[in-house]
């Protein structure tokens, strides 16, 4: 018996010819990993296990109507005993779900009346694909007015998408967030508000970012430009002009019972004199002060300053200062000259010191010669003539004129390493006298600090005098939430100080800790050490040594800034001879709302650092500033009392600032304080003033003439040209009866012509593009256009369905489909674009177009690759007044298919011989 197998593997080939743009129609055999927009081959063996030839009648079906088969019905034949592949093609829509499907074969044998079914299981992939697309956003817009962009958001992939929507500049309209299911598309607006006080034309750029939820990475972000035309332009003057504020002050103050008042003037000013910004000067002359001088009130004072290129200049009062050891800070009258040349510096200064009574007149000269871009050192002398047989206030006192040579410089080793020095040198009638000064900084990814030292002899005739020193700070960030810092200060002894001011309490104090931030708005800082105090007045309030511990917390919690710090502390009082604990609790609040910051703040303190043992303390206060407009704002403070420690300012009870622009130029500011007065304990002051200011703008420099722009506005058939309103930036035209129109005395520049629609008729359109941009520099200019009659163009998309010879139609599913298809339809001229969101079965309109040349193109927008656009580009010219229509028909592509002549069989014969 001879038992023969057959395997025919019959290739169908089916070449199907669809209109699409992208994805290809090839077939392929795979059951798996299947993607949305394919087309696909699905084999099924068949056997005839009887000795006659078997013909089936064929009829597919699937588990979901977006997976349609090529071929539903069919015919297949089988000699007997055969084994064969049915290979069923399948065409698996765009939008099919990513999960398993499944493919039934319905078999029926019609001689016999049998029918049974054979099922395959196919599994489509996801596939994640949105897309973002401009659509439509202003060309132009007035300031003021709200700039408005959309955007068409698309789902091209086959799972449903949970979207974010983001935008650094603009406001989005709706929901932050969406659901878009498989093939769905939104149009997404967003606006912006322009500021109407725009003094000049921008540009500003609107942006919109998307990305799915979890999957910021992968973010797509679309800008769109708008040209935003100011409507209050500041005048470009035709002169170069020099800043000055003149100011008249009412002050009044009772000082201890005593009350006085009186006027004080102040005029200031500070710019440059050429418009190429080379001669740059400053000025200042402040008239008598009518009360005693304090920290919320101006003294006296004269100067002017002059600087051209490397050339500088000072005459008149001003805050004198030679080096760090020598004379460091000494405010007076006098004169400062200096000359920069290419890599050398020279100059010097004379100074008449108005609150130091010791020294009449000091001389200083020095040189400057630079190493490297920033390395320097430099080498002078400083010459001091004392007040001889006069009262002297201060604690050093010159037996003689003084000479002081020095040196400093300052080295920038490496990229992170800087050093400075100073070397100092004193000679009198009777005394010689040194001093010196290092300081280092460094700065790395892990590591900061400083050091400084300065040292001083006894008989140093400098501004320091028997001092030694010593400060420095260091960190180290341990990880990215935790550090570590040390920091030791010792306040500067026997320093020759102006009259002027107090000299603070002297502080010695050392103090180490961690930083750990246990929030990305949070931090908690943990601090020991210790500190020394001691009052530099006599009698002494205060003169303790104090060993403490300290918690600091910072937390930002909504719009709120809350800080916390208990310190704990063990006091050596040896004012009084003592010791005892010492604990400060205190809170800070802050935040801000409608334009206004709240500042709220206060302590509790139990110390032993003054007069008594557990002596209680109660501090509190609060600050809030409003700022109603840009021209009004209003600060009001309140603190009840203030810490021994501080005594050596002037310091605020209560204070109230009021500030208002009347009109451009012109401001009114309004003070009023109770204060403790520098070294007061008790005696409160009160002090007020009312102070007018006007700042006009000097004219220095003509840079430009005045010019002109003339035209005439053509009538290209329309009803008059008469009485038609022009803008040219804050310049205003009216055509007369023959359409002319002129502009005089304009400021050379850049600028937007626009028409006041309200003076035309609704459908009258210019020729050319408006805001029209003009740049006007020449003494006379011309800029003609012609008005005409707008046109439209008005349209219907049409769904024309296509019989399709193989291929069963599904009419029902594609008739629910098309509903909700869109296209997108654009039409563009020369300069001109406009795009919209067109469903099928729907009219679109253009409106207000300017006659001429016109293209209308129509694009896919993802519509479905079983329609095509029969015509997807129009050309044709627009007349005056016209109407055009036209008609976009959509179709549903043909598929053909094509069967190959003959089947390829391949198999094999077993012969099984008979014995």
């Amino acid at each position: 018996m001879i038992k023969t197998w057959n395997l025919f593997i019959i290739l169908l080939l089916f070449p199907a010819f669809i209109f699409s743009q992208q994805q290809s129609t090839r077939l392929v055999s795979k059951k798996d990993s299947l993607m949305p927009g394919m087309s696909t081959s699905i084999p099924f063996t068949l056997e005839n296990h009887s000795a006659e030839n078997k013909t089936y009648e064929i009829l597919v079906t699937t588990s979901s109507p977006l997976i349609t088969p090529i071929l539903a019905k069919g015919e297949f034949q089988m000699a007997p005993h055969e084994t064969s592949v049915y290979l069923v093609p399948l065409r698996i829509a765009a939008e099919t779900s990513q999960g398993n499907y499944s493919v039934m074969l319905n078999i029926t044998d019609p001689a016999h009346g049998i029918s049974f079914t054979k099922a395959s299981t196919i599994t489509i992939s996801g596939n994640r694909n949105i897309s973002l697309t401009a659509l439509n956003s202003p060309e132009f817009i007035r300031a003021g007015e709200t700039i408005r962009a959309s955007f068409l958001l698309k789902n091209n992939g086959n799972i449903p998408e949970d979207i974010i929507l983001e935008s650094k500049n603009a406001f989005i309209d709706g929901d932050f967030s969406l659901v878009l299911d498989p093939n769905e598309s939104k149009v997404i607006t967003i606006h912006k508000i322009t500021n109407p006080e725009l003094k000049q034309n921008e540009f500003q750029n609107l942006n919109l970012s998307v990305y799915s939820q979890g999957n910021s990475k992968e973010d797509q972000s679309v800008y769109v430009s708008t040209q935003v035309i100011s409507v209050k332009p500041s005048e470009n003057d035709i002169y170069h002009r020099l800043p000055v504020a003149l100011s008249l002050s009412f002050i009044g103050m009772q000082n201890m019972g005593i009350y006085n008042d009186g006027f004080q003037g102040e005029i200031y000013g500070k710019g440059t004199l050429d418009k190429d910004n080379k001669n740059q000067i400053e000025f200042r002359a402040v008239t008598h002060n009518p009360v005693e001088l304090n920290t919320f009130t101006q003294y006296e004072e004269y100067f002017f300053n002059y600087k051209r290129n490397n050339f500088f200049i000072h005459l008149g009062d001003k805050t004198y200062s030679s080096s760090y050891l020598t004379e460091f800070a000494r405010y007076g009258r006098g004169a400062e000259i200096r000359y920069d040349f290419n890599k050398v510096s020279v100059g010097g200064f004379y100074n008449h010191p108005r609150f130091f009574r010791d020294i009449k007149d000091e001389f200083n000269f020095y040189s400057a010669f630079k190493i490297r871009k920033q390395s320097e050192i430099s080498v002078g002398y400083l010459y001091k003539n004392p007040r001889k047989g006069e009262m002297r206030y201060s604690d050093v006192r010159l037996d003689s004129d003084a000479h002081l040579p020095y040196a400093k410089g300052k080295f920038k080793i490496s990229g992170n390493i800087n050093l400075s020095g100073e070397a100092a040198y004193s000679t009198t009638k009777q005394t010689e006298g040194t001093a010196y000064m290092v300081q280092a900084d460094a700065a790395f990814e892990k590591f900061n600090g400083s050091l400084m030292y300065v040292r001083a002899s006894p008989e140093f005739a400098g501004y320091f005098t028997n001092t030694n020193t010593f400060n420095g700070n260091a960190y180290y960030k341990i990880s990215k939430k935790l550090g570590a810092f040390v920091n030791y200060t010792q306040d500067v002894k026997n320093f020759q100080r102006d009259t002027l001011f107090l000299a603070a309490p002297y502080r010695k104090y050392f103090q180490y800790g961690l930083q750990y931030k246990y929030l990305s708005n949070g931090s908690v800082i943990l601090t020991n050490g210790y500190q020394k105090y001691q009052d530099r007045l006599e009698p002494r309030q205060f003169d303790y040594y104090e060993r403490f511990f300290k918690v600091s917390i910072d937390q930002k919690m909504g719009i709120f800034q809350l800080n916390l710090e208990g310190q704990f502390g063990k006091t050596d009082n040896y004012l009084i001879g003592f010791t005892g604990n010492s604990s400060f609790y205190s809170a800070n609040l802050s935040f801000q709302k409608f334009s206004t910051s709240f500042n709220v703040f206060g302590s509790y303190a139990i110390s032993s650092r003054y007069q008594l043992q557990n002596q209680k303390q109660l501090y509190y206060g609060a600050r809030i500033y409003s700022r109603f407009s840009d021209k009004t704002s209003l600060s009001i403070f309140y603190q009840n009392n203030y810490m021994p420690e501080e005594y050596f300012k002037d310091r605020n009870l209560f204070e109230l600032l009021f500030h208002q622009q009347l009109f451009p130029g012109n401001e009114l500011d309004l003070s009023g304080r109770y204060s403790l007065q520098r070294g007061e304990i008790g005696d409160k002051d009160f002090i007020f003033s009312l102070r007018y200011t006007w700042r006009p703008n000097i004219p220095v420099q003509k840079t430009a003439e005045y010019i002109s722009l003339s035209g005439n506005v053509s009538n290209l058939g329309i009803k008059k040209i008469e009485g038609i309103r022009l803008m040219l930036g804050s310049y205003l035209s009216v055509t007369d009866k023959d359409g002319n129109y002129s502009f005089k005395n304009v400021i050379p520049g850049d600028y937007f012509m626009e028409i006041d629609r309200s003076t035309t008729d609704i459908n009258d359109i210019s020729t050319l593009n408006f805001p029209a941009a003009l740049s006007l520099s020449n003494k006379e200019n011309i800029f003609n256009f012609g008005l005409t009659t707008a046109a439209n163009v008005q349209g219907h998309i049409q769904f024309l369905e296509a019989e399709d010879k193989n291929q069963t139609a599904l009419t029902e599913l594609l008739t629910q489909k098309k509903k909700k298809e869109s296209i997108i339809i654009e039409a563009s001229s020369k300069d001109q674009t406009y795009r919209k969101i067109c469903f099928i079965g729907e009219d679109f309109d253009f409106t207000y177009l300017r006659p001429g040349d016109w293209t209308v193109k129509v694009y896919r927008n993802g519509l479905d690759k079983r329609y095509k656009v029969s015509n997807d580009k129009f050309q044709f010219t627009l007349q005056p007044s016209e109407t055009k229509k036209i008609r976009i028909n959509v179709v549903k592509q043909q598929i053909e298919i094509k069967y190959q002549q003959e089947s390829l069989k391949v198999g094999y014969n077993e012969i099984k011989k008979k014995k």
